[in-house]
C-alpha cells in the first residue's frame, strides 16, 4: 500500500504531506488557529501546507485555510473554476470572477472535446429525444434499476469498437480506474504504475491495499527492477497519452518487461481512445499491440465530449468486475440523456475519421508554430500540449494576461505537477480553425515574451 503520508500528483511527483514546504509548514498550527506568518508571501503556500495540522479537532485547519484562501483567491486562484456561459466550443464566453465581467469570444484551449462533438446538432438532438422518453436521470445503480437499453447499446458498441468481448460503463473516468484497480487487486499483490499516473490510478492503487510502486516515466529498466523478485499477482499500469505532458507510453518494451515477469497490464487511454491507431482505438492500436494489453480503460469526456468511463476486455474479466467494482456497483448509473449523447458522438467519430485527420493537422501546426517562437512544449506528441513556464511564481500573472488578452487556458502548478514544472495545458480540437490557432499563438508568444519566458 502507498505510504499514507504521501500523495502522488497528476504528473507522478510525490507530495510528502508530513514535510510539504519546510518554510511554511511550521507556521500553520491548526489547533490554535494562529495566523499565517506575515514574513511569507501567501502565494508561497499551497494546498499541501494545509494537508496536516496538529490538534484533535477535524475542523482545526479550516480557519487558517480560509485566511490563506481569502488572500490568494483574488490574486491568482480565481483562475480556477471560471464559469463558462457557452458550450465548450473553440470560442467561449467566460465569467471573470475577479471583476464580475463576462469575457466574450475567448479562444478555448482549456476544454477537452478533442473532436468537437459535444455540441454537434446530432448529439444535441439525441439528448433531447432521450429526455422525452427516459427523463433526466437513471434513478438507480446499474445492478438494480439504473440500467436501460441505452446503457446496453453503449457497452455493446464500445466493446465492438475496441475489438473486445465485453465492456462495462462507469459514471466517470475516475470511477472506472478506481473501480477496476481496487476491484481486481488485493492486499499482498503488487501494482507498478508509471510515475506520471493520473490521480484516479493512484487512488485505485491505495484502495486496493496492494503493494504499490512507481517506475520512472517510460524508464523500462526501472520497471524491470520494480517487478523483479516479487512472487504473486502483478499489474503494470500506464497511460496511452499522459494527461499533463502529452507524450505516449513507450508501450512495446513495457509489455515485454511485464510479460517477462508474468504481470498483467492495464492501459488508461483517456486522452487517446477514439484518436490514435488505424481505427482510432488508441495508442495500443497505434503500436499494433492492442491484443497484448489485458485491460483497456477509456473515457467519454475527452474525445467524445460527454461524460463517463469504461473498461473493455475479456468477458470473464468484465463479469468479475461487474461484481467487484464498487465505484460502479454503488453509484447511480449514467443519466440516459448522457448515454444517448455519447452514443451519437461515438457513431459520428466512427463515421467521420476525417475528424482525427483534422485534429492531427491542427496539432502539427500548433506545435510547429509554438516551437518556432521558442515556446517549450516538452515532448508532446499529441493534442495535449504543455506550455512549459517552470517559474511557479509567475504562473498566475501570466495566466491573467492570457485570459485578459483573449485566451481561455488553465495554469497548472504544484502540487498538480512537480515544483518548477509549472505549465499551461493546451487542448487542441479538430474544430479549431487555422485562424483560431494563429491568433492564439500570437497572444501566447506576446505574453510569454513580456514575462521573459521566451526571448
Amino acid at each position: 500500500m502507498a505510504d499514507q503520508d504521501e500523495k502522488r500528483t497528476d504528473d507522478g511527483s510525490t507530495v510528502t504531506a508530513s514535510s510539504p514546504d519546510k518554510v511554511a509548514k511550521n507556521r500553520i498550527q491548526g489547533d490554535t488557529g494562529s495566523h499565517l506568518s506575515n514574513a511569507v508571501d501567501p502565494l508561497e503556500y499551497d494546498y499541501t501546507n494545509f494537508y496536516f495540522g496538529s490538534g484533535d479537532d477535524a475542523f482545526a485547519l479550516l480557519d487558517p485555510f480560509k485566511e490563506w484562501w481569502d488572500q490568494v483567491q483574488p490574486v491568482g486562484y480565481y483562475q480556477y473554476e471560471l464559469p463558462l456561459h457557452t458550450a465548450p466550443g473553440t470560442r467561449v464566453d467566460v465569467r471573470d470572477t475577479k471583476t464580475g465581467e463576462v469575457r466574450k469570444n475567448l479562444i478555448n484551449f482549456a476544454s477537452y472535446n478533442y473532436l468537437g462533438l459535444s455540441y454537434r446538432d446530432e448529439v444535441k438532438a439525441a439528448i433531447k429525444e432521450t429526455v422525452d422518453v427516459y427523463g433526466g436521470g437513471s434513478s438507480g445503480s446499474p445492478i438494480l434499476s439504473g440500467t436501460t437499453r441505452l446503457h446496453e447499446e453503449l457497452e455493446e458498441e464500445i466493446a465492438a469498437f475496441k475489438g473486445k468481448e465485453a465492456c462495462l460503463v462507469f459514471p466517470t473516468g475516475y470511477s472506472a480506474n478506481v473501480g477496476v484497480i481496487a476491484g481486481l487487486m488485493r492486499s499482498g499483490d503488487l501494482i507498478v504504475a508509471d510515475q506520471y499516473a493520473h490521480a484516479s490510478i493512484v487512488d485505485g492503487m491505495i484502495l486496493s491495499k496492494a503493494k504499490s510502486k512507481f517506475f520512472r516515466h517510460n524508464r523500462i529498466d526501472d520497471l524491470d527492477r520494480k517487478l523483479a523478485g516479487f512472487e504473486g499477482k502483478k499489474l503494470v499500469i500506464v497511460e496511452g497519452v499522459y494527461s499533463m505532458d502529452g507524450d505516449f507510453a513507450d508501450l512495446p518494451p513495457i509489455l515485454e518487461v511485464a510479460k517477462k515477469h508474468g504481470a498483467r497490464t492495464l492501459i488508461d487511454e483517456a486522452h487517446s481512445t477514439f484518436l490514435f491507431g488505424e481505427n482510432g482505438r488508441g495508442v495500443a492500436e497505434h503500436f499494433g499491440l492492442d491484443e497484448q494489453v489485458d485491460i483497456h480503460i477509456g473515457t467519454f469526456s475527452k474525445s467524445l465530449g460527454g461524460q463517463g468511463g469504461f473498461v473493455a476486455g475479456s468477458q470473464k474479466l468484465i463479469d468479475y468486475l461487474r461484481g467487484f467494482s464498487r465505484s460502479r456497483f454503488f453509484s447511480c448509473a449514467l443519466a440516459p440523456p448522457v448515454v444517448s449523447g455519447v452514443l451519437a458522438a461515438l457513431r459520428l467519430a466512427k463515421k467521420e475519421p476525417e475528424l482525427r485527420t483534422k485534429l492531427m493537422d491542427n496539432v502539427e501546426f500548433m506545435q510547429a508554430r509554438l516551437r518556432a517562437a521558442g515556446v517549450d512544449v516538452a515532448d508532446s506528441e499529441s493534442q495535449v500540449i504543455p506550455i512549459m513556464i517552470r517559474r511557479d511564481g509567475l504562473m498566475f500573472q501570466i495566466g491573467e494576461d492570457l485570459f485578459r488578452e483573449g485566451i481561455f487556458i488553465n495554469p497548472v502548478k504544484y502540487p498538480a505537477v512537480g515544483k518548477h514544472k509549472s505549465r499551461f495545458r493546451m487542448s487542441i480540437s479538430a474544430s479549431h480553425t487555422r485562424e483560431d490557432l494563429e491568433e492564439g499563438a500570437v497572444i501566447i508568444e506576446r505574453v510569454l515574451r513580456r514575462h521573459g519566458i521566451i526571448a
